[in-house]
């Protein structure tokens, strides 16, 4: 049998809040809270995973990512 590889290596996407919450939807609201985020311009590193790309898809219009290498 195959041995498993394990990946130390996790891809992490950075992710900033660059445009205000205050006139979006209330579920769009819980996903920048879910990501993280709280202020403008707050900065998070998050585990590139399917669950927080659905999140940043869902509010693409309120965030902006930078993939780290």
């Amino acid at each position: 049998m195959a041995k498993a590889k394990k990946t130390t290596e996790s891809k992490t996407i950075r992710v900033r809040l660059y445009k205000s919450i205050n006139s979006c939807q209330e579920r769009h609201r819980i996903s920048v809270r879910a990501l993280g985020l709280r202020k403008l311009n707050d900065v998070r590193e998050l585990k590139d995973s399917p669950s927080v790309r659905g999140l940043i898809n869902q509010v693409s219009y309120l965030v902006r990512i930078e993939e780290n290498a």
